[in-house]
């Protein structure tokens, strides 16, 4: 499958929606509303300021489609929800176009105002849902005729896996899944599912299975003797780009977590990756680029006190960076103004504790305030940290914080932050078991994130450091 095609593909369409909507209601006022204002001289010109314009038009709808998040998942659309969004957002659309650029417009009467929009809205929403069906139609075609499909790993191995194997390849018209092996959980050789598809290992190395074989699905097929594996599968799969689905029990289809996403489908749960809606997560994007390059100019004059006090208050460089683990385990460098002396850490890394010997006295107002904190704007510039999000934290203890709590790899599911609700709440911690502490309230932060509660957040930060409370 060729996404970026794919993609290519549905912005050409909704760019000639657009393109037609616009061309109406230009057509539309030049033909109809103008000559009765001016007279039956009005001359239909498509010159060089109508294609300005168009452009414009064009480009304001294609950033409000990838702002929503239409151009994700380009090959899981639904046809029903695509036309109902589709429908939304021309609407709304249409509605601002119509008061930025139609409400100022001479009219020969208030029919001519209802006219206008109609036809822009009208013609905008034909050509869209049209381009988008055929090419959702087309795309649900081929994976009914099983021509193409997404990699699929079953994670189980006995009569479930092979129940819901057989009868996914046994319905007429193909669900999307294209089986590359499975995974056993428990020992032993004797596997339902020999034979069927390959047998790919254990699931103790199953990130290294979903990378070799270019995995997009997981299948949870287990038995009930298996069910407290569970836990440990999700935490193993957290951060991974893969779809997780689990086959349900009568008990989860009773209680309502099972959700139809197609007629013909088997039932499974969904374990959805969607933590935040998709223009909420555009919008949080561009809040990061703006704000770190606002502090950045802005805070220039303070960067270079900060820089200056360090340098010649402690032997070292001003700034101090080091590894640390960000979005899906991916490693960076993050930056700080340094707040301990120069070689800290000969004996290893440790985390920092009251009255620690090794920060010097300008690096303890630095941490009261958090302004140790500032470079990491770059780090937000370069998408490697946000503005708000769990703190990051160093490989070496990562690898203490998951021995006590696994789920803690459920953090690297979105990006750092610069602050976060356990920073707020906890600050620096002194030891893995605060670690541990703080990591109930950073996920906390994750099964509730929203613009609103990052403002929040945003807010008693500034508080802590205009008062110096940081811990």
């Amino acid at each position: 499958m060729n996404r970026t095609l794919q993609i290519l593909k549905y912005i050409l369409s909704d760019a000639i929606g657009a393109s037609c909507a616009y061309l109406a209601v230009f057509t539309f006022r030049k033909s109809i509303i103008e000559p009765k204002l001016f007279g039956d001289n009005v001359l239909l010109l498509y010159d060089n300021k109508f294609v300005l314009s168009l452009l414009a038009i064009v480009a304001f709808w294609l950033a409000i489609h990838t702002i929503t998040g239409v151009y994700r998942n380009i090959y899981r659309r639904s046809r029903l929800r695509e036309f109902v969004q589709t429908f939304s957002m021309s609407l709304l659309g249409s509605v601002f176009l119509f008061f930025a650029i139609i409400l100022d417009d001479y009219i020969d009467s208030y029919t001519s105002y209802y006219q206008s929009f109609a036809i822009l809205f009208g013609v905008h929403f034909v050509f869209t849902a049209l381009g988008r069906l055929i090419l959702s139609s087309r795309t649900a075609h081929r994976i009914h005729s099983r021509s193409i499909g997404f990699n699929t790993l079953l994670i189980g191995s006995n009569e479930n896996a092979l129940k819901l194997h057989e009868e996914l390849q046994s319905q007429r018209r193909g669900s999307g899944f294209l089986f590359k092996g499975f995974v056993h959980i428990n020992g032993g050789h004797n596997h339902a599912l020999e034979g069927n598809v390959p047998h790919l290992g254990h699931f103790e190395n199953i990130n290294s299975i979903l990378s070799e074989h270019g995995i997009e699905d997981a299948i949870i097929a287990l038995e009930t003797s298996e069910h407290d594996k569970i836990g440990q599968i999700l935490n193993k799969l957290e951060g991974q780009p893969v779809n997780v689905k689990i086959i349900p029990n009568m008990y989860d289809i009773l209680s309502g977590q099972v959700r139809m996403t197609s007629i013909m489908g088997a039932p499974l749960i969904d374990i959805s990756h969607e933590i935040m809606p998709a223009w909420q997560q555009s919008f949080k994007r561009m809040m990061d680029v703006f704000i770190s390059i606002f502090c950045l100019i802005l805070l220039s004059p303070v960067y270079l006190i900060i820089g200056l006090i360090v340098k010649f208050t402690s032997k070292g460089p001003f700034l101090y960076s080091h590894e640390r683990i960000g979005l899906h385990g991916k490693p960076f460098n993050i930056y700080k103004f340094r707040s301990m002396y120069q070689n800290a850490e000969n004996n290893g890394p440790a985390l920092s504790k009251k009255d620690d010997p090794r920060i010097t006295p300008f690096g303890k107002f630095l941490r009261r305030s958090r302004l140790d904190e500032l470079p990491q704007f770059y780090n937000v510039l370069k998408a490697d940290m946000s503005m708000v999000g769990p703190r990051p934290e160093r490989q070496f203890f990562i690898d203490k914080i998951v021995q006590v709590a696994p789920h803690y790899k459920h953090l690297q599911s979105v990006r750092p932050g610069i602050t976060s609700w356990g920073q707020v709440k906890y600050g620096y911690a002194e030891n893995v078991e605060q670690m541990v502490e703080r990591l109930k309230f950073d996920v906390l932060y994750i099964e509730n994130m929203s613009l609103l509660v990052d403002l929040k957040i945003l807010i008693y930060t500034v508080l802590i450091v205009l008062q110096g409370r940081g811990k």
